[in-house]
């Protein structure tokens, strides 16, 4: 039966290999969406932007509570 059906659904092997690697990209954004250092550096740079004159005090602001949200949002115990 094993063989039956990998013959079977040989044509969909392509279809298989795109969603497998499709995971593994939503994999890969989401340990770097959480990862601790990245999120420190987006906050650094969107600090750098402030005093660059790139970045209103709200903008800042409000960019460094999404980030300083999507890090805890990751931590054990954290919101989902």
């Amino acid at each position: 039966m094993g063989l039956l059906t990998g013959v079977l659904t040989l044509p969909l092997a392509p279809v298989r290999g795109v969603m497998w690697l499709g995971q593994k990209l939503e994999e890969e954004a989401r340990r770097q969406w959480s990862d601790p250092a990245v999120v420190r550096k987006e906050i650094a740079a969107a600090d750098a932007a402030y005093e660059a004159g790139d970045l209103s005090a709200e903008e800042r602001d409000r960019i460094q509570d999404e980030l300083v949200a999507r890090l805890l949002a990751h931590q054990p115990g954290g919101a989902p």
